[in-house]
C-alpha cells in the first residue's frame, strides 16, 4: 500500500474520533480540513469537513459544495444540505459507490463541474478518494492535461487499486 493512501485511510479514522467524540483535531485553516488538497484557484477538494469547517470554506469564497460520498458514510454531516444551505452554500450530491464509480457518475460529475466554471467549488467525499480520481480524470479527459501533471495531485492522497485504477485509466 502507497504511503499515502496509508495516510488517507489513517486520517479518515482521525475524522470519526472528531464525529463521536469531543476530540478535535482540527484548527481555523482550510489546510486542516482532513486530505485538503488545492487544485486550482477555483477549486478545492478533501475529505469530509465538519460543521465548523463548512463555514470556513464559506469564508474563503467557496459558494458551492460537491459531494461525492452517499449520505451513510461513517463520517458523513446527518444534514450536510441543511447545513450548507444555512450558509448559503449551493449544494450538489453525487453519491458514488466506492466499490462501483460509474462513467454515468463521472458524466454527472463533469455536467455539475463545467456549469461550475470561474466559481469557487468546493469538492468533497469521506477521504478525498473519490474525489481526487474524478479531479485526475476531469482534468486528463475534459480539460486535456498530461496526465503527469495531474497524477502529482492524485498521488498525494492515494494510489487508486482495484475498480478505481480501472476508473482512472
Amino acid at each position: 500500500m502507497a504511503l499515502n493512501t496509508l495516510k488517507t485511510t489513517l486520517g479518515f479514522f482521525r475524522t470519526l474520533v472528531e464525529k463521536y467524540t469531543p476530540i478535535e483535531f482540527s484548527s481555523d485553516s482550510l489546510q486542516d480540513i482532513f486530505n485538503y488538497l488545492r487544485i486550482s484557484e477555483y477549486i478545492s477538494t478533501s475529505g469530509q469537513p465538519t460543521e465548523k469547517q463548512f463555514a470556513l470554506v464559506k469564508g474563503n469564497g467557496f459558494e458551492h459544495v460537491i459531494n461525492l460520498a452517499p449520505h451513510n458514510v461513517e463520517n458523513s454531516l446527518a444534514n450536510e444540505a441543511g447545513v450548507l444551505s444555512a450558509l448559503g452554500i449551493n449544494y450538489i450530491h453525487i453519491p458514488v459507490d466506492f466499490g462501483n464509480p460509474t462513467d454515468d457518475n463521472f458524466s454527472e460529475f463533469t455536467k455539475a463541474l463545467k456549469g461550475l466554471e470561474n466559481k469557487k467549488v468546493w469538492v468533497h467525499c469521506a477521504a478525498n478518494m473519490r474525489v481526487s480520481a474524478f479531479i485526475y480524470r476531469y482534468r486528463c479527459t475534459v480539460l486535456g492535461e498530461q496526465s503527469s501533471s495531474a497524477k502529482n495531485e492524485l498521488s498525494e492522497i492515494w494510489e487508486p487499486f482495484g475498480v478505481w485504477k480501472d476508473f482512472v485509466s
